[in-house]
């Protein structure tokens, strides 16, 4: 089979491609170099010289065209990522994006085997809370006004008692971020337009991503990158609200294997499935696992900054996924371990942690608590 990997010299991408490659699969990427994940804006040394690369972008219809040329199956995970209110680049890239892999296809009558969109976590919104007295409730998102109390925590709108946070299944999105908008729509173009031109499509929710090959100078990339570039430029990790958000981090490999799951079966097609660890972790434990783990014995600093369009907690229910037979096998313990022992410290001589905070403060995306 020929794939095309779009975002390929990317960290999801990059794994996709070697696993790929490692079981006999052609391999085409397309991918921009986008200064934001590859600062020198040429392709990464990890990038497997086996594939044929295609400098390109996924809004642009000839580089498409090029991309797709011989192609059986395309794993669509290049995407727009970012805190910042530039809300229509979410829409143009994500968007965009999707819409023309789907425009080509058709066009050209490409007979394609199966399209897999990556699609996030974020879609859930506030995720799934349950009352103990009034059940399940899917929460609107936490006023600003709220947040600058520093009331971080979901309170049911009935009863005002704080809720419980419970792992989400696939069947309620509310989408309350840009990004996390464009993802959702991003679906919609692939399960609508893909089951309209019997283009079979599925699409992958995944939890937070981590893992080897992350770029430090990627903000969105998560907070195992944030972190340790806090922790080595000797500073603590900022912790935003109080630092007890639930989290549910996914290794990268775990990711990859859903990718493939989904590329070669059939009972994939048309459908959505969260891909994630099934277990969670507060933004301070993790904080402390990796300063352990960097040998560097500093405290999170929870000073009550937090951000807006955040959520507070979300963890996701792989049941579907794992009935097809995917697991987890690894955990954030094997996350943290297999990135510091990998870690090139020359990557991290610059302060990326800093400039991204500075950056999300002067636009107003990081605020304070009180302030």
């Amino acid at each position: 089979m020929h794939v095309l990997v779009t975002g390929g010299a990317g960290f999801i991408g990059s794994h996709v491609v070697d696993a790929l490659l490692a079981r006999g699969d052609a391999v085409t990427v397309l991918d921009s170099l986008f200064e934001r994940v590859h600062p020198s804006r040429q392709p990464p040394a990890y990038l497997a010289s086996r594939a044929r690369f295609v400098r390109g972008d996924v809004t642009v219809k000839a580089d498409w065209e090029r991309a797709l040329e011989g192609v059986d199956a395309i794993a669509h995970l290049a995407a727009y990522q970012d805190y910042q209110p530039d809300f229509s680049r979410f829409a143009l890239i994500n968007d965009g994006g999707t819409a023309l892999l789907y425009e080509v296809a058709v066009e050209r009558k490409l007979a394609l085997r199966k399209v897999v969109v990556a699609s996030s976590q974020a879609v859930y919104g506030e995720g799934r809370y349950r009352c103990a007295e009034h059940g399940d409730i899917y929460p609107a998102p936490r006023p600003l006004a709220q947040l600058e109390r520093g009331a971080w925590d979901l309170r049911c709108p009935i009863c005002q008692r704080v809720m419980a946070s419970v792992p989400i299944d696939e069947g309620h999105a509310a989408p309350h971020n840009a990004y996390a908008i464009s993802k959702l729509a991003q679906e919609q173009y692939a399960l609508v337009l893909g089951a309209r031109y019997s283009i079979p499509s599925t699409c992958l929710r995944f939890s937070i991503v981590q893992g080897q090959r992350q770029s430090p100078a990627n903000a969105y990339s998560g907070i195992l990158r944030a972190f340790t570039s806090r922790l080595l430029q000797g500073q603590p990790p900022i912790a935003f609200e109080d630092g007890l958000q639930q989290r549910d981090y996914t290794h990268v490999n775990d990711a990859v294997a859903a990718t493939l799951l989904a590329l070669d079966h059939p009972e994939t097609a048309f459908e959505t499935f969260n891909v994630g660890s099934g277990d969670s972790i507060t933004v301070l434990a993790y904080a402390r696992l990796l300063a352990e783990a960097l040998r560097v014995p500093l405290e999170p600093d929870v000073s009550g900054r937090f951000r807006v369009g955040d959520t507070r907690h979300v963890v996701s229910d792989t049941a579907k996924l794992r009935r097809l037979g995917w697991r987890p096998a690894k955990h954030i313990a094997d996350i943290v371990s297999s990135y510091v022992t990998t870690l090139d410290h020359a990557l991290y001589a610059r302060d990326w942690a800093a400039e991204a905070l500075a950056a999300m403060e002067r636009s107003g995306v990081v605020r304070r608590a009180g302030g």
